[in-house]
């Protein structure tokens, strides 16, 4: 007799196939018994603890390219100023005592053309004029770096040099007072400023006639009587004017406090009917919603 047994159905083990079967618990009948789900909370909480180690890990590339944006955006479209002195009253408050305005100014207008009589703009005065306030310089790079930040959002006051006023003529125009009403003149024809708060006496107010060089403008506060602006500086070297070039931007809304919330407003003071570009004004918040979509596109892909 042979040792060897012929094969026949006895000889097939069930599952010896692919061996999955001996993995599976067995009833007493020799059934194969379902192996039961993992619970779906377990599922759940590794899901969140997923979503929350990439959320650690994308929170500094937030903040990084939050930090390049607001950098962006201050360098060359809307900067928020804080007004620490009464020369532009009651256009824009800075009085003693009273909650100063924090205003955002636009750059992108004159990325276009010059300033033009009536805009009120932010600048940085020449070296030889006396800073309106006194601002103490940080003494690390920590607290530096903090005033940086409070000076981007209008929190902090400005630097020493930078200054707030209205543009009363522009370069080749003859700026003088006063007529016999007592008004300020351009190459002979007197200025509608319905914004002047308390004005000097003529007398006081009066300066001798100058014709503002190429590249130049002259500026005056709101508040006449107490603004050191371009009449205080006429003996100076640059007869009292500012450059074009040291133009920040121009002062476009007041934001804080709430209750003064509004447009700083630029009138045709010279009765020019020049019209300025009606898309100027809008360019910083296309761009701002042109940066923010990248980002919004990028969180929804990392989420899915």
């Amino acid at each position: 007799m042979s040792s060897q047994r012929p094969g026949g159905p006895a000889d097939v083990v069930p599952g010896d196939d692919d061996g999955h079967e001996f993995d599976r618990p067995m009833t007493r009948d020799g059934d194969a018994t379902e192996t039961p789900a993992a619970p779906t909370s377990h599922r759940r909480g590794g899901r969140q603890s997923k979503k929350k180690g990439s959320l650690l890990r994308e929170l500094p590339v937030l903040l990084l390219v939050a930090f390049v944006l607001a950098l962006v955006v201050k360098t060359f479209f809307v900067q928020a100023f804080f007004i620490p002195s009464g020369s532009m009253e009651q256009t824009l408050h800075g009085c003693p005592g009273c909650t100063g305005d924090r205003v955002l100014v636009n750059k992108v207008p004159y990325w276009f053309g010059e300033p033009r009589p009536g805009d009120v703009v932010v600048f940085k005065g020449p070296d030889t004029w006396t800073p309106e306030v006194s601002v103490a310089e940080p003494s690390n790079w920590f607290t530096g770096a903090l005033l940086w930040l409070g000076r981007t959002v209008g929190v902090a006051p400005p630097s020493e040099d930078d200054f707030v006023k209205r543009v009363i003529a522009t370069a080749g125009q003859t700026v003088e007072c006063c007529d016999v009403q007592g008004r300020v003149l351009v190459d002979g024809k007197p200025l509608d400023e319905p914004y002047i708060f308390e004005n000097n006496p003529i007398d006081q107010r009066a300066f001798d006639p100058v014709t503002v060089p190429k590249g130049r403008l002259w500026v005056m506060g709101d508040h006449r009587s107490a603004s050191a602006d371009s009449r205080e500086h006429v003996n100076d070297k640059y007869s009292g004017t500012i450059g074009v070039d040291d133009v920040i931007g121009k002062a476009a809304l007041i934001v804080w406090p709430v209750n003064r919330f509004g447009v700083v407003h630029a009138p045709d003071i010279q009765d020019n009917q020049a019209a300025a570009s009606p898309y100027a004004g809008s360019v910083p918040y296309v761009v701002g919603a042109a940066g923010a979509l990248p980002i919004a596109a990028w969180r929804r892909r990392r989420r899915y």
